[in-house]
């Protein structure tokens, strides 16, 4: 079987300019559109982002997770509080996301500071769930050791027997985050790898600072 080298894996990117004359101001309706547009394009799990986290100790964590919302304040997903990236964002609340949009030679890198919602938006999200991804927010204590597989399908099925016919209320332990951006970088595949880079900046409430960045 013909090997193949890892260095000698490459392609050329050909798609869309991305210019400063022809974006807008504000950043989140460059991520409305671009987000739109993979919707349309059919990517897979288009609202995918990696999360990345510190430890304590500084070490960086990633793992990806689901975009649930955004808008002016920032981008929302839901998680079990006191998973590891939940006691990392704990004690530091800062993160970092990115998308990737294969399809569309595409990615958004965002930094910025976490916060909690509030219990009631968790409690309106938590309602919209699938029943039987209710009960697995009660079931798992994510990022914790288990003996086996079984032990969580033991668990799944005494938690559906307790709720069977009744409402699932919200775990205390399991909610939304927002990361709310100080900055927002737009990449562009190109030829040559000359990608199209623009980071927007934010100065204030409200105003932001673009510009290109070499690739």
């Amino acid at each position: 079987m013909k090997r193949t080298s890892i260095a000698h894996l490459r392609r050329e990117y050909q798609s869309e300019v991305l210019l400063e004359k022809k974006v807008p101001h504000d950043p989140f309706k460059l991520f409305q559109y671009w987000f739109t547009e993979a919707l349309k394009s059919k990517v897979f799990d288009a609202n995918a982002f990696a999360l990345a986290t510190l430890s304590r100790k500084g070490i960086p964590s990633n793992r990806v997770v689901l975009l649930k919302g955004f808008d002016h304040r920032g981008f929302t997903f839901f998680t079990n509080y006191q998973s590891q990236k939940g006691q990392e964002i704990s004690h530091k609340a800062v993160a970092s996301l990115l998308f990737f949009w294969p399809e569309l030679i595409r990615q958004v890198r965002i930094d910025g500071k976490v916060e909690k919602i509030s219990s009631k938006e968790s409690d309106v999200y938590f309602k919209t769930r699938p029943r039987g991804s209710q009960i697995g927010a009660w079931a798992s204590d994510q990022s914790e050791v288990v003996p086996n597989r079984e032990f969580l399908e033991k668990r799944e099925k005494e938690l559906e027997a307790k709720y069977h016919g009744k409402h699932i209320p919200r775990p205390p332990h399991w909610g939304g985050y927002r990361v709310v951006p100080n900055s927002i970088e737009f990449w562009q595949g190109r030829p040559n790898r000359l990608h199209d880079r623009l980071r927007y900046a934010r100065l204030n409430k409200g105003v932001w600072h673009m510009h290109r960045l070499s690739p």
